[in-house]
């Protein structure tokens, strides 16, 4: 077992508007001697946007925006903005989040040259509807039945317009390889990963062809007790002289709903689409009280990591209501995982 250190809460929710119902979810990033952690900021009614913190140490806030830094503006966002995560990749930021019109879910991107004016780019996965996503998905055979049930819609489901397929979670990797981007997305129940030359190649011609090889884009899926349920990208993935370290979400069922789960796993560095190994048991899981009760119980979902030394931070939303650090020993956690290589 890998020893971790729960640092505790380093942000919780404001009377201001905006973030009045809670804050989760962070995207943190180093660059230039400082850290900044854009977070979901969320009002009331379960609409968020993006609010701001400059860190002066890992475990300190310095500097608090008192409005939120990129809000909603165009339809595919209108219901909120959601759970960031921020890599730099040729001096060029990358934010990544969800946006929710009030039905469908989607990875969408945004970008910057100096972490202040962001340029969106809109949704980056595929629009695209489950009865498409089937039929092009299963042209290689059929697929595990936990597509069907997390992604279709009973025909019951009444909406203003088409209910597309949820795919969340796009994380890109820090830097390019073999001189492509890389990132991973998640639809459920699996994380899915996808390599490009450029942002514009993410046409529906490019998601077609995608959806046809599916099988070979699935990066992990659910194996051990602690993520039986479904998986989804977590932190940014981060280099090491073994691989690729990557901290996801795991989720599984309980008679008290599902539990979420801080997991690791290491992939090759060359080749980021072969799992290398992974640990048989969580990383970490809910055990403290702002972990236990809040605005969804039960829940650590790490989303940004930052590497002082050996020491590995990792930030976390606190049961969808507030926002924490754990802190380990990379050189441990390394050495653990080797202890699983595939």
């Amino acid at each position: 077992m890998v020893t971790l250190k729960k640092e505790g809460i380093i942000l919780m929710e404001t009377s201001s508007g905006f973030e009045s119902e809670g804050v989760l979810n962070p995207a943190v990033i180093y660059d230039h001697g400082k850290i900044h952690l854009f977070y979901r900021a969320v009002a009331e009614n379960n609409f968020s946007c993006i609010g701001y913190c400059l860190l002066s140490d890992p475990l300190t806030i310095e500097t608090r925006f008192q409005n939120p830094v990129i809000t909603p503006e165009f339809d595919y966002e209108k219901h909120g903005i959601e759970d960031p995560r921020i890599v730099k990749i040729d001096q060029l930021f990358y934010l990544t989040y969800t946006s929710y019109d009030g039905i469908n879910a989607l990875g969408t991107l945004a970008t910057s040259n100096d972490l202040k004016s962001w340029q969106k780019a809109g949704v980056i996965v595929p629009v695209i509807l489950y009865k498409k996503f089937k039929k092009l998905s299963e042209s290689q055979g059929t697929l595990s039945e936990k597509y069907k049930r997390f992604n279709k819609f009973p025909e019951s489901y009444k909406e203003s317009k088409d209910v597309f397929l949820w795919d969340k979670n796009v994380i890109f990797f820090p830097r390019r390889i073999n001189g492509k981007l890389h990132f991973l997305h998640r639809i459920r129940p699996d994380i899915q990963i996808a390599s490009i030359e450029n942002i514009e190649e993410l046409t529906p011609d490019f998601w077609k062809d995608y959806f046809l090889q599916f099988k070979d884009h699935i990066l992990l899926s659910p194996k051990y007790d602690h993520e039986l349920s479904y998986i989804g990208g977590g932190c940014p993935p981060i280099e090491t002289e073994h691989g690729w370290l990557m901290i996801y979400h795991g989720v599984h069922d309980t008679i008290e709903g599902y539990v979420y789960s801080a997991c690791a796993a290491l992939l090759e560095l060359d080749n980021p689409g072969k799992e290398r190994s992974r640990l048989p048991y969580p990383l970490f899981k809910p055990e403290e009280e702002w972990e236990l009760k809040g605005k969804v119980n039960n829940v650590c979902f790490p989303t940004g990591a930052i590497v002082e030394g050996d020491t590995l931070y990792i930030y976390y939303g606190a049961a969808d209501k507030r926002i924490a650090v754990a802190s380990l020993s990379i050189s441990e956690l390394l050495k653990e995982l080797l202890e699983y290589t595939s």
